[in-house]
């Protein structure tokens, strides 16, 4: 009987042994006694990230408005194990599990595992390293039938509160084991610790201090297209960092100037962009998704600022006036005339069009086109009233008018107000531009009838 105690505690040593070989991050401490209590950390690690889905059970336990999420992960937080090993294990009895449970109880099925733990355990054979790979490599799910192709679910009351603790937990594993871990820096071919070095979402490794030194001078120089990977490959892809990369490089105000220089970038890449007309906002402001049906009837011109709510036309800057009420001339023709004035398929009409849009701007056009046409025919065929300025035609008679609107009498050939009551000294008083001009007579030649040529009397 003592024999098989020695023997047992022997092979207890020898498992403990080979366990803190293996997996020494799983035990809790120093390797206690073992005949004593035993505490264990195991968390369950992937090769590859799975599809992770976490569900409500049912509606009526959910306490989320969200009934389910999913995300991505290769680590999950680490199942708690509290086991005593009788003085006859492993040869008699099996380990006894004084507790188990789930970091942040993202686990729920802990009494099926219990009992999988336990139907592992063969007389005369340790199971603890076992019990650890078996748990560590995430096979525990699939014999719970919650491993499917392509997703493993967990039902959970909260997904969404559940999903940013799995999200946080595996973010700082990784930090953590990141900074425990030396690299070479591909830069200047340093080794460090993690902690000095900094993973790109591309995956590559450079130590801060290179990263810092050349991304603030592309900062400070404008360049804010190489702030990014130095690797060959990713410059040549034009892989640019994020964000939260840049912020944890360089200072405050670097990335603010970083922040400013992206977004003048976008304004020039993009012409639909324009600044909001409010003096104390100046938001940039993205043309919406149009159709033809917009461009046609004019809605295609508003624009309503994201930060301060203000409507506003695209061309003329003013309150929002509606789809059909034209812009002021003078906006609108100072657009249309540096168009006209640009060569036909240029790059400054092309900036135009993608401006303005390609239909807005032909619409236009043809609208100046026309008043232009209009203009030059009033001007040749009419004279404005003095009274009211309404164009008025001649068809016969003398100079002396009176219009039909406002009543003023004025002569049509220079437009002067002419005296009501007396109108025609002005055509009769030598030395004006009008005298003996009442009536326009016709050269006598220009009305005489000319022959057809072709045609003879007969």
């Amino acid at each position: 009987m003592e024999a098989d105690k020695n023997e047992c505690f022997s092979l207890v040593a020898q498992e403990l042994e080979v366990l803190e070989a293996i997996y020494p991050e799983c035990l809790s401490g120093n390797i206690p006694d073992p005949t004593l209590a035993l505490r264990m950390e195991v968390s369950i690690e992937w090769d590859e990230p799975r599809q992770i889905r976490l569900a409500c059970a049912d509606s009526t336990s959910c306490t989320s408005t969200v009934q389910e999420t999913t995300l991505s992960l290769s680590l999950l937080p680490p199942i708690l194990l509290h086991v005593v090993l009788p003085s006859d294990y492993p040869l008699s009895s099996p380990p006894k599990i004084i507790s188990l449970r789930a970091t942040h109880s993202w686990f729920p099925h802990l009494v099926e595992l219990q009992d999988a733990l336990l139907n592992m355990w063969t007389p005369g054979e340790g199971v603890l390293e076992p019990w650890v790979d078996f748990i560590k490599s995430g096979r525990f799910l699939n014999s719970l039938g919650i491993v499917f192709s392509d997703h493993v679910e967990i039902p959970c009351p909260a997904p969404t509160k559940l999903a940013e603790l799995l999200f946080s937990y595996q973010s700082s594993a990784q930090a953590s084991q990141f900074n425990q871990n030396t690299y070479s820096c591909a830069v200047c071919l340093s080794s460090m610790k993690g902690s000095k070095c900094l993973q790109l979402s591309c995956s590559h490794i450079f130590c801060r201090s290179c990263l810092e030194g050349f991304w603030k001078l592309c900062i400070l120089e404008g360049d804010v297209g190489r702030v990014g990977c130095p690797d060959p490959e990713c410059v040549k892809s034009g892989r640019e960092a994020s964000e939260e990369e840049v912020a944890r490089i360089v200072t405050e105000g670097e990335v603010h100037r970083w922040r400013w220089l992206r977004e003048k970038r976008m304004l020039d890449k993009d012409p639909t962009i324009i600044h909001c007309p409010i003096s104390f906002c100046q938001t940039p402001v993205h043309k919406p998704p149009t159709d033809k049906s917009d461009e046609d009837s004019g809605w295609d011109k508003l624009r309503t600022c994201p930060s301060c709510d203000f409507s506003f036309c695209a061309f003329c800057k003013r309150t929002w006036h509606g789809p059909k009420s034209a812009c002021p001339i003078s906006v609108s023709e100072k657009i249309v005339l540096k168009y006209i004035k640009a060569e036909v398929g240029s790059h400054e009409r092309a900036f135009i069009e993608r401006m303005y849009g390609k239909s807005t701007i032909a619409r236009l056009v043809a609208a100046h086109e026309e008043e232009k046409a209009n203009k030059k025919w009033l001007e040749m065929s009419t004279m404005a009233c003095p009274g009211c300025n309404v164009n008025v035609e001649k068809s016969l008679g003398c100079n002396h008018m009176t219009c039909a609107k406002c009543h003023q009498h004025f002569c049509y050939r220079c437009g002067t107000r002419l005296n009501s009551q007396n109108p025609y000294p002005h055509f009769s008083t030598p030395g004006l531009p009008c005298f003996n001009k009442l009536f326009d007579f016709i050269k006598p030649e220009d009305n005489e009838w000319q022959p057809v040529e072709g045609f003879q009397w007969i």
